[in-house]
């Protein structure tokens, strides 16, 4: 097929998670519900598979949860049109009990699946001793999880926040900060940023100005100015805009994952290292979403060679509890001062031991070699069973953050695949097949994954 390019580079309790169908009015009477079903609400047996907890307080049929959440939340999400009850492994299951391979993590956060016997473990046992403190006081995981990160990575020091978003945010402060710092005597040091074309940051307004997709930015305009978007990947136009005087620094993702999983050449990323020490920028890595073994290694800049000098990172950490960590050189760790920076949740204990238990597990080699020789085998599988169709242009990307760029929406596809029992992502524009399985899926469930994709790839031209 002339068109396409296959790349094969390698550089609690359960009722918890049900929805209060209830509510009181001024008068305390509960309204739309009756007596026996707020009894029933009230004597929950812990013990009690989800399911038939569905089934015993009358949400059998998930169209109910579906029609409360629309009235209740603030419309922000286009969700499935399933409600997700509980999860084991690689596996989910849905209030009626369906069951579903996850080859989502919740948006590449599950790196060890759903209920790992240790992260279960590490958030118990600190449930059970300390939750939250807050920064004003130390706490013994946070300190210990900083001094890991500090020790497996290029970084002397670590600031942790709530989200990658709000990583990101610090990141920005950061630059900006040791750019004051650097050159006291200026009255305009540099203060301007460089991103690049199918970046994502985050949603917050710093992080949303570094973003590129239009559709995102323009409902909230003006967001943070002194942006500057060049190509991905086009050394040319880096070197005329990266300047002295302007660029505080330059951030990049060196695999992007809701771009479309592009990943970097490690010729680019080398410019961006020599361009930002010419000048003096900063060279902020964002690895959200591609860092902590998703690429096979523990960091995904260590497939190309090249060390920032903040990275972000976030969603796999604590393996679905809220945090984020920037990780920072000495030489910019000087510039910040108390009261710089802060945040009230962050880094606290119940989830920093949390992350301890996900970072001990992942950055292990041999658990990184499984991603790699697990990430290679998948690419073969889509190769094998996808590369001959016409709508597939690419397989491309590095361990286990795949994607499948096909020459129209993938929507279709991705529906056909979940009603089959198969959960995908989509990214870029909506034409890329995202594939972030949890990193401890097996061979096999490849192979069903991928099979399932194979069945269903007629809708497309159905679609067409």
């Amino acid at each position: 097929m002339a068109s396409m390019n296959i790349s094969l580079h390698n550089p609690v309790s359960p009722a918890a998670h049900l929805p209060r169908l209830f509510k009181l009015d001024k008068g305390r009477s509960f309204v739309g519900v009756d007596a026996r079903r707020i009894s029933a609400c009230l004597n929950l047996d812990a013990q009690t598979p989800v399911s038939a907890n569905s089934e015993k307080l009358g949400f059998k049929e998930s169209k109910l949860v579906m029609e409360t959440e629309a009235r209740v939340l603030v419309g922000t999400y286009a969700r499935a049109p399933i409600v997700l009850s509980r999860g084991k492994g690689c596996k989910l299951y849905d209030v009626e009990g369906r069951e579903y391979l996850d080859l989502t993590s919740g948006i590449a956060v599950n790196a060890l699946g759903h209920g790992d016997p240790d992260w279960l473990n590490a958030v118990i046992e600190q449930a059970h001793t300390l939750t939250h403190v807050s920064n004003v006081y130390y706490s013994l995981p946070q300190v210990e999880l900083a001094e890991r990160l500090v020790d497996c990575s290029f970084a002397d020091r670590v600031f942790f926040s709530n989200s990658g978003t709000e990583a990101n945010e610090a990141a920005i402060k950061f630059a900006r900060k040791f750019q004051r710092f650097l050159h006291p005597d200026e009255k305009q040091p540099a203060t301007e940023f460089i991103s690049f074309t199918n970046s994502f940051h985050g949603r917050t307004m710093g992080a949303l100005a570094l973003t590129s997709k239009e559709q995102y930015r323009s409902p909230f305009q003006p967001v943070m100015p002194g942006v500057t978007f060049l190509e991905y990947g086009n050394i040319q136009s880096a070197k005329e805009l990266i300047q002295h005087g302007k660029t505080a620094a330059v951030f990049v993702e060196p695999i992007q994952g809701e771009g479309g999983i592009y990943s970097a050449s490690k010729e680019f990323l080398q410019f961006l290292r020599s361009a930002c020490d010419d000048i003096g920028a900063l060279l902020v890595f964002d690895e959200v979403q591609c860092g902590l073994g998703r690429t096979g290694y523990l960091w995904a800049h260590e497939a190309f060679g090249v060390v920032p000098d903040i990275m972000t990172l976030a969603k796999p950490l604590a393996g679905g509890l809220p945090i984020g960590a920037v990780l920072v050189t000495e030489r910019v760790a000087s510039a910040i001062n108390y009261s710089d920076h802060g945040s009230t949740f962050a880094g606290g204990p119940l989830v920093c031991n949390a992350a301890l238990a996900v970072l001990n597990k992942i950055s292990k080699p041999g658990f990184l070699a499984g991603v790699s020789k697990k990430g290679q085998y998948l690419k073969e599988l889509l190769m094998q069973k996808l590369g001959e169709n016409s709508h597939v242009k690419e397989v491309r990307g590095l361990g286990l953050i795949v994607g499948v760029e096909l020459d129209l929406p993938a929507s279709k596809l991705v529906d056909a695949c979940r009603n089959s029992g198969l959960l995908i992502l989509t990214a870029g524009k909506g034409n890329v097949l995202r594939l972030v399985p949890p990193l401890v899926i097996t061979e096999q469930e490849l192979e069903r994954a991928v099979e399932i994709l194979s069945d269903c790839l007629p809708v497309l031209d159905e679609s067409n």
